[in-house]
C-alpha cells in the first residue's frame, strides 16, 4: 500500500497506523499541517472495504481540515482519524479507550473530536486516556438553553447561513420562502439542516440509506422522500449533500438540475476538475470546507471557553465568507473552490 506516492498524499506531516490487539483497534491518524496550530479533526468509524480505502479517506479528510481551519481563521492545523470497523456492531468501550491512548501518544499534535460513527459519549471515553479531545463540553446560550458537545447542530446552522448566502448571490433572493432544496443524507447534520430550512419556509426533498430517518423528515416536516439514486435528478434550486464525499463526479454532475450546490458533506468533489465542471454548467458551488466549518469553529472555541453567543456569531460569519468567495471567483472567472483554496493557502503555507 503506497503512501508517499498516493494520489491523496499532500505533503502530510505524519500518518500513524494504530493497532491494539486486546480491543481489536485498527485505525489511522493523519496529520496534514500544523503551521497554524495543533491538528484538530474528527474520528470517523466506518466499515471500510479495505485498508487502502481507509487510508484514502483519512488523507483526503485531514487535508480538508487544514483548509477548513485556515479559511475560518482558526489557530488550528488539520488532521483526521479513522477507525476501521462497523460502529453498530464492532464498537466497544475498550476499543474507544484504545483509540484515546493512540491519540495521547501523539503528545497534543492531534486533537480528536467526534465524526461519523462516533459520538460525544465516545469522546468522553477517549478523554479518560487523553486530554487532547474536544467536542465534549456542555454549551449554553444567553437564554439558558443548553446542549451537549455534539457539534452537528452548529454545523447545520453554518450550512444554513451558507445556503442563504448562495441563494442571495445566485437567485437574488433574501428569503428562503419557497426555495426548493434536495438534501442528500439526513443524519446528524442533515436533519438539523432540514429543520432550519423548513422553519425558513423552504420546501425540501430528502434521501438517506436510513429509511427511518427519511420517514421522520416526511412525518415531522412534510418533506418529500426520494430514492437514494434519484436525489441528483430533482428539479430544485439547491442540492445539499450531507452524507459521504466524492458525490460530485462525471456521472452525477450532468444529472444535477439545481443551480446551487451547498451542503455539509466533506470532500464533495471527486476530483479537483469537478469544481470547474460545476462552473461550466452554471452551478454555483459553496466549497464544502467553508460552508461546513461550524463544527470546527465550535470545538475550537470550546477549548478556550468562548461565550456561546460569540461562537454563534463566528459561525454566522460563514455566510459573509462565502459571499466574498462567490464575488471574487466571479470577478476572476475561476471556480469557487479554487478561490477558497487560495485564501486558505495564504494563511497556512
Amino acid at each position: 500500500m503506497k503512501l508517499f506516492t498516493h494520489l491523496e498524499f499532500d505533503h502530510h506531516e505524519q500518518v500513524v497506523f494504530c493497532h491494539d490487539k486486546a480491543s481489536g483497534l485498527k485505525a489511522i491518524i493523519a496529520i496534514h499541517n500544523t503551521h497554524r496550530g495543533p491538528a484538530l479533526g474528527g474520528c470517523r468509524m466506518y466499515p471500510y472495504a479495505s485498508e487502502a480505502d481507509a487510508l484514502n479517506d483519512v488523507l483526503r479528510l485531514s487535508r480538508g481540515m487544514t483548509y477548513k481551519s485556515a479559511v475560518a481563521n482558526l489557530p488550528l492545523g488539520g488532521g483526521k482519524s479513522v477507525i476501521i470497523g462497523d460502529p453498530r456492531s464492532e464498537k466497544t468501550p475498550e476499543l474507544i479507550r484504545a483509540m484515546g491512548q493512540a491519540v495521547e501518544r501523539l503528545g497534543g499534535r492531534y486533537i480528536v473530536a467526534e465524526d461519523s460513527g462516533t459520538s460525544v459519549a465516545d469522546m468522553l471515553l477517549m478523554g479518560e486516556l487523553t486530554q487532547h479531545v474536544s467536542g465534549i463540553a456542555e454549551k449554553c446560550d444567553a437564554e439558558g438553553n443548553c446542549r451537549s458537545g455534539d457539534p452537528s447542530p452548529i454545523t447545520a446552522r453554518g450550512t444554513f447561513v451558507g445556503i442563504q448566502a448562495a441563494v442571495r448571490h445566485r437567485l437574488g433572493r433574501e428569503s428562503l420562502e419557497g426555495v426548493r432544496v434536495a438534501i442528500q443524507g439526513v443524519g446528524n447534520v442533515g436533519h438539523h439542516l432540514a429543520r432550519f430550512l423548513c422553519d425558513a419556509g423552504a420546501r425540501i426533498w430528502v434521501s438517506d440509506i436510513n429509511r427511518d430517518a427519511v420517514q421522520q423528515m416526511v412525518t415531522e416536516l412534510g418533506a418529500v422522500a426520494v430514492a437514494n439514486e434519484e436525489i441528483y435528478d430533482q428539479e430544485v434550486d439547491v442540492f445539499a449533500p450531507c452524507a459521504l464525499g466524492a458525490i460530485l463526479n462525471d456521472e452525477t454532475i450532468p444529472r444535477l438540475r439545481a443551480s446551487i450546490v451547498a451542503g455539509a458533506a466533506n470532500n464533495q468533489l471527486a476530483e479537483k476538475r469537478h469544481g470547474t465542471a460545476l462552473m461550466k454548467k452554471g452551478i454555483l458551488y459553496a466549497p464544502d470546507y467553508v460552508i461546513n466549518a461550524g463544527g470546527v469553529i465550535d470545538v475550537c472555541y470550546e477549548r478556550i471557553a468562548m461565550d456561546q453567543q460569540q461562537i454563534v456569531q463566528q459561525v454566522d460569519a460563514i455566510g459573509d465568507t462565502l459571499s466574498e468567495i462567490f464575488d471574487r471567483a466571479e470577478q476572476q472567472h475561476i471556480p469557487t473552490d479554487e478561490l477558497a483554496d487560495q485564501l486558505a493557502e495564504e494563511r497556512f503555507a
